[in-house]
């Protein structure tokens, strides 16, 4: 499973026009936050201070919080008047409260919403607003490094060299943070640029020690050292290319023994720079929409809709693995996504009128407008659709893809990071055009977009997991390879004894990343840039 995006917010709150409940005075208001657990549990996570005689308080203290971007985190916010020294709250008069989740704050980046009391109503005029920020240091170092004279450490040719550059912790150890490529037979080496983040590097610590290591690569392993000089980031920082900073490569074994020795080759930094680079909650908070596109496979290989053996048969409670898949993922999804319209697709099946076969149909039969409102929409139109369409084949993925690849194509043209598409695919297996697909993925991951494909019953998903780029670079049918991977594949039946939560916490721990990818590789800016700020 990838790295989850995790990261730390803080969450400023204010609140206007609170109920007062004391006499004489006004209320003595402090906010409390509460998280829910996968059940519906509500376990307190911090509490503000407490603000006297205000009915518009703005608080001081912030509340930080780990934010998952796959993951759905259910927070409440409530508000009561404080008027004894007890910790416990259910002496306190309730003042209102306000439920959401983080991905709706963080998506909002600031939220105002009225308070409501136990029952639902409104806690008279009160509201609170939530503004949210990410607690993050992105900045990131480019260095440019190249030797000069190194030793010669190899009998036949000339030494291979690499660098490694390592960090000191707290209590003194090494640790090894970057490792550039090994340039072959070569003692004047000209390493390529490279970024590493500034925490990374040297704890966002100007001053402290970096140690950088020069080895000549060897293939068993027995890598030999060539030399080792020590610096610090506000040294490597005075590096340009009219004047580089230069280090000489000292090996302390070599100078114990040689009496006239002076180094082992000079390390020449030419280029040295501090650059701010976006996160994926830079481009949330900065107005990016995600756009969630859904397609069904109607293919005859599920079995008949009418048949508990089919993938498609809907279950006494009404739900069935493609079900469960849409609102899993899209549950997530949904709160980064302004409008909440989703376009929803089937394919492989013969649709009415003339039951010709299409591969990308709507699934409420209106080509116009294939949107379904929220979640709940694109069930209620699945439903509907079942029983009207007869499947049939084959497995055909290019149309989908290309006809949500023409959207982002679309969005390109905006300059800004302000649209990103996810696609999510739901099929049961074995995939008809697979070329025309290749090449279709190829196309797409030089676009704002994502695939998703969620595998359901038992078939053999070898042809996904080609898909997917995690085992090498996935290329089109002529050789083309794809820019980024942009596919991300799960069987379904490996959550099937999961929790819930389980499946999307997968399919979604690569987006944060491919989002970040695409929009700094093409050097665009969130629409309303809260990091340049």
């Amino acid at each position: 499973m990838a790295a989850q995006c995790v990261t730390k917010v803080e969450l400023t709150i204010a609140c206007t026009n609170l109920l007062d409940k004391d006499v004489g005075s006004k209320s003595d208001p402090l906010c409390v936050l509460l998280q829910n657990t996968s059940g519906q549990q509500w376990y307190e996570v911090d509490r503000t201070e407490r603000v006297k005689n205000s009915l518009s308080p703005k608080f001081a203290k912030k509340f930080l919080i780990d934010y998952y971007f796959e993951l759905v985190q259910k927070l409440k916010f409530g508000i009561y008047d404080i008027d004894n020294k007890t910790f416990d709250l259910s002496d306190d008069d309730f003042l209102g409260e306000f439920e959401c989740t983080l991905g709706q704050i963080v998506s909002s980046r600031t939220l105002t919403k009225p308070l409501v009391l136990k029952n639902g109503r409104p806690a008279g005029r009160g509201s609170i607003t939530i503004t949210a920020e990410e607690v993050k240091d992105n900045r990131v170092v480019v260095l440019e490094v190249e030797a000069r004279k190194l030793d010669n450490k190899d009998f036949f040719g000339k030494s291979d060299p690499y660098l490694e550059f390592h960090k000191q912790t707290g209590d003194g150890n090494w640790v090894m943070v970057h490792r550039t490529e090994v340039i072959k037979n070569n003692l004047n080496p000209v390493w390529r640029p490279f970024k590493i983040s500034l925490n990374s590097l040297c704890y966002s610590d100007m001053d402290k020690s970096i140690k950088v290591e020069c080895y000549d690569y060897d293939s068993d392993g027995s890598h030999d050292l060539i030399g080792s000089f020590q610096t610090t980031m506000s040294k490597l920082k005075e590096a340009s290319r009219s004047s580089p900073v230069e280090f000489e490569c000292i090996n302390e074994k070599k100078r114990q023994k040689k009496k006239n020795y002076k180094n082992s080759g000079i390390v020449s930094v030419k280029h040295c720079e501090i650059i701010v680079e976006c996160t994926f909650l830079d481009y949330i908070m900065g107005g990016c929409q995600l756009n969630f596109t859904v397609g069904i496979d109607f293919t005859g290989s599920n079995g008949d809709p009418r048949s508990p053996d089919s993938l498609h048969y809907l279950s006494p409670n009404g739900v069935n693995e493609y079900l469960t898949a849409i609102w899993s993922v899209g549950m997530v999804i949904q709160d980064y996504d302004t409008d909440k319209m989703f376009p929803a697709f089937g394919f492989g099946a013969q649709i009415p009128p003339s039951f010709q076969v299409s591969h990308e149909f709507p699934l409420n039969f209106n080509p116009s407008n294939p949107f379904c409102n929220g979640i709940q929409g694109i069930v209620d139109a699945y439903r509907a659709c079942l029983p009207q369409v007869r499947l049939y084949g084959p497995t055909n993925f290019s149309p989908i893809i290309n006809h949500v690849a023409r959207f982002a194509a679309g969005a390109t043209q905006q300059q800004t990071a302000s649209q990103y598409f996810i696609l999510l695919i739901i099929t049961d297996g074995v995939i008809t055009d697979l070329d025309q697909t290749r090449t279709a993925i190829v196309n797409a991951s030089k676009l704002p977009m994502s695939i998703i494909i969620v595998g359901v019953g038992g078939a053999d998903f070898d042809a996904m997991e080609f898909l997917d780029g995690d085992n090498g670079v996935l290329r089109s049918s002529s050789g083309e390879p794809a820019v980024r991977d942009i596919v991300q594949f799960v069987p379904f039946r490996k959550f099937q004894n999961s929790p819930k939560e389980a499946l999307a916490q997968c399919v979604l721990a690569e987006v944060p990343q491919q989002v970040v990818n695409y929009f700094s590789t093409y050097k665009l800016q969130p629409p309303k840039n809260p990091a340049a700020k």
